[in-house]
């Protein structure tokens, strides 16, 4: 198991340690329903799970504020749900209902809620990257103390728009906190077999960008490192870069053979799973109690069995709406 030493740990407050729980739960359950809903046809289209990552999005989370920007991956379902949008919203924008956070229009990969200025769900690897610097030069410009998270997979690290992006942010001094997920494989091709240097912080560092690896399945490493990266970057020190080592447990996507790695290597990562581990260290800390975890998985059960109703219950975009929100030429709809 992969706990730190008891005399490194900080102290933790029951609340806040609950809540980190629990996030990483409601991930985890709505992405296991979401593979339940996609075999029985009812989510089409691409799914692509975050199983096994949970820890990523619910720690780097924490150091956000809701004025700051998310940019994310095609493999944004938990982020989406740690930033505020409802699960009911997602899982009806999956569905390809109308009641969706984009009216059934974008699907998994997606996701987008301007309210909580979650700005996707970006399908294209790497296309977020360059979002996030525009986001983050937007808020220079207009001199607000606010920093955009963007989050990618180390198989971004490969294209043009991640040298392009940190070097402009580098440049410029624009509050981004690059946040790699890497996870090894990309979409199916191992890490080593596509980089000739596989320290993607050496890379970031290259653009003066200051960097730091981080234990992706650990829940309060990543928080920290976040929360440490997020402050020095609202006041104005520049961007950061994270490299948040981590591992999906679930293939690429639902039509992924995953023929790239072995059974056992999967089996030795869940070894290392974040959720039933920090369940133990809360247990040792006497910060959890069994009853606790009981209630934890019924109130994210039932959030999740009410978001699927709402789904199932909601309308397909009328026909006749098929063109809006398409302009032609002349700029009229």
């Amino acid at each position: 198991m992969n706990l730190r030493a008891k005399e490194s740990m900080p102290v933790l407050q029951r609340d806040h340690a609950l809540h980190l729980l629990r996030e990483m739960l409601r991930i985890r359950r709505f992405e296991e329903k979401s593979a339940e809903l996609y075999a029985a046809a009812k989510i089409r289209g691409f799914l692509h799970l975050y199983i096994g990552e949970e820890a990523v999005a619910v720690g780097v989370m924490q150091a956000l504020e809701p004025r700051d920007a998310v940019v994310a991956t095609y493999r944004e379902h938990g982020h989406a749900l740690v930033r505020g949008v409802s699960a009911a919203s997602v899982m009806a924008e999956m569905c390809g209902k109308v009641e969706g956070c984009c009216r059934g229009r974008g699907g998994s990969m997606h996701i987008f809620d301007a309210a909580t200025r979650f700005y996707g769900g970006n399908a294209i690897v790497g296309g977020g990257l360059p979002l996030a610097v525009g986001l983050a030069l937007a808020d220079k410009m207009m001199r607000r103390k606010q920093v955009t998270a963007c989050f990618f997979g180390e198989g971004a690290v490969a294209e043009g728009e991640f040298h392009e992006s940190m070097n402009l942010a580098a440049l410029w001094g624009l509050p981004v906190v690059f946040c790699c997920e890497n996870n090894l494989y990309a979409m199916g091709t191992a890490l080593e077999r596509s980089e000739s240097e596989t320290d993607l912080c050496l890379k970031a560092a290259s653009f003066e960008v200051p960097s730091w690896p981080v234990d992706g399945m650990d829940i309060l490493a990543v928080e920290e490192a976040a929360r440490r990266a997020v402050t020095a970057v609202r006041s104005g020190g520049g961007p950061y870069f994270l490299e948040f080592r981590t591992y999906r447990f679930r293939a690429h996507s639902m039509f992924d053979p995953e023929l790239y790695r072995t059974k056992q290597e999967v089996e030795e990562w869940k070894k290392r799973d974040p959720i039933p581990n920090f369940s133990v260290l809360l247990k040792e800390q006497g910060l959890l109690k069994e009853e606790d975890l009981d209630l934890i998985e019924a109130e994210v059960g039932a959030e999740i069995h009410e978001a699927v109703q709402f789904a199932e219950a909601g309308n397909w975009e009328p026909v006749e709406d098929l063109t809006r929100f398409v302009y032609s030429e002349q700029g009229r709809p």
